[in-house]
């Protein structure tokens, strides 16, 4: 029996990001996925929304069908 698994290339938050450090951000996926590790990603809030800036992801944990990445904000698009 396989176990499904997405590959992502980018960062989608939907708002629920959680600030570990002024800019080490953890986020809680459901399912299983792949996520480049330790090059430059775009983060963004909706997948077809616009870029909120730049990450590098610095752990990825699978456990119980979630996948919780700890990424690092390089790079922060300004709204102003």
């Amino acid at each position: 029996m396989g176990m499904p698994l997405e590959l992502n290339t980018m960062i989608v938050t939907k708002g629920q990001e959680l600030r570990l450090e002024e800019n080490i951000f953890q986020l809680e996926k459901n399912d299983y996925r792949i996520y480049p590790m330790h090059i430059p990603v775009e983060v963004k809030k909706t997948k077809n929304g616009e870029s909120s800036g730049i990450a590098t992801i610095e752990k990825l944990q699978w456990e119980n069908a979630k996948t919780i990445i700890t990424y690092k904000l390089i790079s922060l698009n300004s709204t102003n």
